[in-house]
């Protein structure tokens, strides 16, 4: 019995996004032998997608399986027709002369339309430009499209994380790509941008491409000295004598090569450079000896240019020493420690003596100043010092009519202070036992108080053994009016006539009617 479908035509659908090797779907004969008999074996023998499509025969389900073989493209083609064969492959030959054992079926593919992303022209972009271009020179051109029926129009922006350094900017209509800061070949000369394209009605649909940008290079930096040279001349170097070999670097990448030329600055009496025409030259000295102490260091200016154009050049400054040598130019020593050290003695040794000198000079100090605050001694050792102490009742004084607070009568009666009477109306914060002096005589003038009481503390074995102020606040007596205080009167305040203040004037009428009061305020009184 040959295989036999249950149909003629089956119709199958898929997305035009499908990656190559994705199942569209199955087709299946059935044959009424079994065993090796019923065996099937499936091929695509004609139709337009022969080149688009491929079929896998199942052995266990006796199934032929439809793959993709190529990516497929909606807008390119939307149907496909395969002719589809199931053959058996056992064929008893007994059996051949009942005419071939197979059957055909027609396949219809249908693709259909998705939403995709953008197409880049090419997979990837190399772009190569000079590195001295102006600001906002276009290096290179990206094109992508809309490869659905839509064609809706692209924009496209720039990976940031793949230009830190936002040396390059990109049109985002037309992808042209662009410089925002200058170029330097020296500092990079590769770099690796990704350019993202978006559909403007859809721009979460996104593709990316790399993009390649080479710097080529141009003549803008000029040779320099290699290396430092820690250069020396023998103070018994003769006339032509090799003191350094020299060479040089560019950062400069020319395609011929790198070339080198020296030569001196100024034609110099002592010294001359001799171009080895390899990238290198010699040093060598144009007379016989040399005298550290007559001039201990020499600056020689060397030029060092390239070949290439424009051509770059520059300065280095040999700094060249003049050293003590042997007989072989084995160099001993050289100017600056000749001169200063004695012989035998190190830069080392040198350094470990001045710092010993330095910390001893730092312990003096010290010592000095420790010594110094010891021998200053406080005037006033303690608040419970020898002198007179002073009591304090941290309030204000109502004046000469505060009786209260104090007495006015004890300066006008020394001897009264003998009594010493302490203030009525609060306590003391100090209680003193005051010392004792011979009392004045009575009505005793106020300057002849202070000058016994000055006398007595000058004659006091038991007086403190250094200065001591006391201030009484004496009243001089030179206003034209005289004083107005009662201090120059040795009588109470009861006996004062007063009534002369009126005859100053309006002025002092308010001190008349104080002091004054008239005859029945002291008959009151």
């Amino acid at each position: 019995n040959p295989p036999r479908f249950p149909q003629s035509t089956i119709h199958l659908r898929i997305p035009e996004s499908s990656p190559v090797g994705t199942a569209i779907g199955s087709v299946k004969a059935t044959d009424a032998d079994t065993g090796k008999n019923a065996e099937v074996e499936y091929r695509i023998i004609d139709g337009d997608g022969t080149d688009m499509f491929d079929i896998v025969t199942q052995k266990d389900t006796q199934e032929g399986i439809i793959t993709v073989r190529k990516p497929l493209d909606y807008e390119t083609r939307r149907l496909y027709t395969l002719k589809v064969e199931a053959e058996n492959t056992h064929v008893d030959p007994r059996f051949y002369y009942l005419g071939p054992f197979k059957d055909t079926i027609i396949v219809k593919i249908s693709v259909e339309d998705v939403d995709e992303p953008p197409v880049f022209s090419r997979s990837s972009y190399l772009f190569e430009v000079h590195e001295d271009i102006e600001l906002g020179t276009i290096i290179g051109t990206v094109m992508a499209r809309d490869p659905d029926s839509a064609s809706s129009p692209i924009r496209f922006s720039l990976d940031r994380h793949t230009d830190l350094d936002r040396i390059f900017n990109i049109h985002s209509g037309n992808g042209s790509i662009y410089t925002s800061k200058p170029l330097d070949r020296e500092i990079s000369q590769w770099h690796n941008l990704s350019v993202i394209a978006a559909e403007i009605n859809n721009p979460k649909d996104t593709t990316r491409v790399p993009v390649y940008v080479r710097i080529l290079d141009v003549n803008d930096n000029a040779p320099q000295f290699a290396v430092f040279y820690d250069t020396f001349v023998c103070e018994n170097a003769r006339a032509g004598q090799l003191i350094q070999t020299i060479s040089a670097v560019d950062k400069d990448d020319p395609l011929g090569g790198q070339k080198f030329f020296f030569s001196l600055a100024a034609v110099n009496p002592n010294f001359t450079v001799q171009d080895n025409e390899d990238n290198t030259a010699r040093i060598l000295t144009r007379r016989n000896g040399f005298s550290r102490h007559e001039i201990s260091t020499y600056l020689l200016p060397v030029v060092i240019s390239d070949n290439d154009y424009p051509i770059q050049s520059s300065t280095g400054t040999l700094t060249i020493r003049v050293c003590a040598c042997d007989s072989r130019g084995n160099m001993q020593s050289c100017s600056a420690e000749a001169l200063l050290l004695p012989a035998g003695l190190s830069t080392g040794a040198l350094v470990a003596i001045l710092l010993c000198i330095i910390i001893l000079l730092v312990i003096v100090v010290l010592f000095a100043a420790l010594k110094r605050q010891r021998k200053k001694e406080p005037l006033i050792l303690s608040k419970e010092d020898i002198r007179d102490n002073i009591v304090s009742y941290n309030d204000e004084g109502g004046g000469e009519e505060d009786t209260q607070a104090f007495d006015i009568g004890t300066l006008r009666n020394p001897a009264a202070i003998e009594d010493k009477k302490l203030r009525r109306d609060i306590i003391p914060e100090t209680l003193f036992v005051p010392r004792r002096t011979p009392s004045a005589p009575d009505n005793t003038d106020v300057r002849d108080f202070i000058n016994q009481r000055l006398k007595e503390h000058d004659t006091d074995p038991s007086a403190p053994p250094y200065d001591s102020l006391a201030t009484y606040a004496y009243e001089g007596n030179d206003s034209i009016a005289e004083s107005l205080s009662s201090l120059e009167s040795g009588t109470t305040e009861g006996d004062q006539n007063y009534d002369y203040l009126r005859e100053w004037g309006p002025r002092f009428n308010k001190l008349a009617e104080m002091y004054g009061g008239g005859e029945s305020d002291k008959d009151t009184s």
